[in-house]
């Protein structure tokens, strides 16, 4: 890769070397030729924790691969701060995820159709993304691709308790999926990953990588941006940090923000585009009013219903002492095992309001006690959770300002729970799952209710437990929305262009208008490849 003078002119800049921007890096580089500019304001991937497919878990307690975003007190959940952690790592939430490849239904980008107009959003639209980025272990046919960069493959290693769920899921009238990803997602099934040959494929693995060699290409880590540069109304290049030196570099096409939907409207704002009142008030200056910018925040969240099992079915105690090692070899050497699984095989999109409607809650089995210990009390146990992710909240929470620093993480209210529907939705997926703990085969290995616990019976009791519980699932999104030219509230166009400049673009997770049901990393990739058709006046 080459080097280039402090103020050296590229033809785009990125911002955020996530999912999105090694996407749009890949695109631009490859296809364009285009002399791009990286910059990711977290580590390097080239940890070996990274690579393997179960190596995440060990970051969840705390890594320099993660940013912890402290919500700010919920009064809606009593004052608790819930964490959401977001990548802090080349590849972004690729590197550090579950893996899960999970489009969503066709509808959702439907609406995002129709909510900017018919401008080329629709799931028709959306498709050949998918099926151009897919490289699938299993499935050639309309819906899904075998010659793409992003390697999709079905789960190596499955617990037993997984099986347990698909069968006792069944024994309730829920069908059985063979694919989440052609068009209907309704039913209970094993989940495909990004996962093959039984490593893991992030976003630099598929996209980045094959271009790390061109001389077109500069990519730079630990390089926190600080704002987006100006010469009038035209995005111009941006100021960045760099062991604590200031550094500027121009772009002479486009400046494209692909920070994530916490970082990307914070960018904004500290850039002067942002709501009016709130920049003035940390002492920003105004390039344009744009109050959308922080809006329309949500996320998948979910709530968790565990109980102990009469023996390990799963994970349990599979990460320490000589389980470990044994586990740690068998992958060393065939690629096989606990350490080849993404900790979680199975899941069912269910209607537990109206069973014969769409899909509300996306119903996870993980194979183990998971969820916050010092609301469990209890000591380590073999055990199953049973998830319950919401995956339409109507609550919108927003992205602040904490101070004009740029180095200062930003205020984030994701608003778990904040509208009375998700609250109500939260307590019937609950009552769901124990109607599926209490059915057999599920019921054979069931001990105990250890959270909420038997005793908590009536509604109150259930939401004082969604209210103790409740946590992302890591898919917040909307932040800097895309919409019609007269919507206020949208802060890009349909093609992405961030509205009242000119040069600068969103293409990340911030954009979408509302959340696909399902995992957003697979729509992210595919949004943001199909973003830069728009940029490029292309098509497929």
């Amino acid at each position: 890769m080459s080097s280039n003078e402090d103020g050296a002119a590229f033809d785009y800049i990125v911002v955020g070397g996530g999912s999105a921007g090694c996407v749009v890096t890949n695109r631009l580089v490859d296809r364009q030729g285009a002399r791009v500019l990286l910059l990711e304001a977290g580590w390097p991937d080239d940890n070996p924790m990274i690579r393997m497919p179960a190596g995440f878990i060990k970051f969840l307690n705390g890594s320099k691969f993660l940013t912890e975003h402290l919500a700010v007190p919920q009064e809606q959940l009593g004052g608790r701060r819930p964490a959401i952690w977001q990548g802090n790592v080349l590849g972004g939430g690729s590197s550090v995820n579950a893996m899960v490849y999970m489009r969503g239904r066709p509808a959702d980008y439907d609406h995002w159709d129709e909510v900017t107009g018919g401008a080329g959003w629709s799931w028709a639209d959306m498709l050949p993304y998918f099926l151009r980025q897919e490289a699938n272990q299993r499935f050639n046919n309309p819906m899904h691709g075998i010659d793409g960069p992003l390697r999709v493959s079905d789960p190596v290693h499955v617990a037993e308790m997984s099986y347990i769920y698909l069968r006792t899921m069944q024994a309730q009238g829920v069908k059985l999926v063979d694919d989440f990803n052609a068009g209907d997602q309704r039913g209970v099934g094993f989940m495909q990953t990004t996962t093959y040959p039984r490593v893991r494929c992030s976003a630099v693995r598929a996209f980045l990588d094959p271009v790390r060699g061109n001389r077109n290409l500069e990519v730079k880590t630990r390089a926190k941006v600080t704002r987006v540069l100006f010469e009038g109304r035209r995005a111009s290049g941006v100021e960045h940090r760099i062991d604590g030196a200031t550094h500027t570099a121009r772009a002479t096409r486009a400046v494209i923000l692909t920070a994530g939907a916490f970082v990307t409207p914070q960018l904004l704002m500290l850039s002067g585009i942002g709501p009016a009142a709130h920049l003035r008030e940390h002492g920003l200056e105004v390039l344009v009013d744009a109050p959308g910018v922080g809006a329309n925040l949500h996320d998948h969240h979910e709530v968790p219903l565990i109980a102990s099992t009469d023996r390990n079915y799963g994970y349990f105690k599979e990460d320490r002492g000589w389980r470990m090692l044994a586990n740690g070899l068998n992958y060393l050497l065939f690629k096989g095992g606990p350490v080849a699984s993404g900790g979680v095989d199975a899941c069912a999109f269910v209607n537990p309001q109206e069973p014969a409607g769409e899909p509300t809650i996306k119903l996870y089995c993980v194979p183990l006690v998971y969820g916050d210990k010092e609301v469990l009390n209890r000591e380590p146990m073999p055990g199953v959770t049973f998830t319950s992710c919401v995956l339409q909240p109507k609550a919108r929470g927003s992205v602040r300002l904490r101070s004009a620093d740029p180095l200062d993480l930003p205020l984030v209210d994701p608003n778990y729970l904040g509208h009375p529907d998700d609250m109500r939705l939260q307590v019937d997926a609950l009552l769901h799952a124990r109607t599926v703990m209490r059915t057999r085969p599920m019921a054979d290995t069931i001990v105990e209710e250890l959270l909420p616990g038997a005793a908590v019976v009536d509604r109150e009791g259930l939401e004082e437990h969604c209210r103790r519980t409740v946590k992302t699932n890591w898919h917040p999104c909307g932040t800097a929305r895309m919409g019609r030219a007269g919507d206020p509230m949208a802060v890009l166009t349909p093609d992405l262009a961030v509205k009242g400049v000119e040069a600068l673009h969103v293409l990340d997770a911030s954009l979408m208008p509302t959340v696909p049901h399902g995992n957003t990393n697979a729509p992210t990739m595919a949004a943001a490849d199909r973003a830069v058709d728009k940029l490029l006046g292309l098509n497929l």
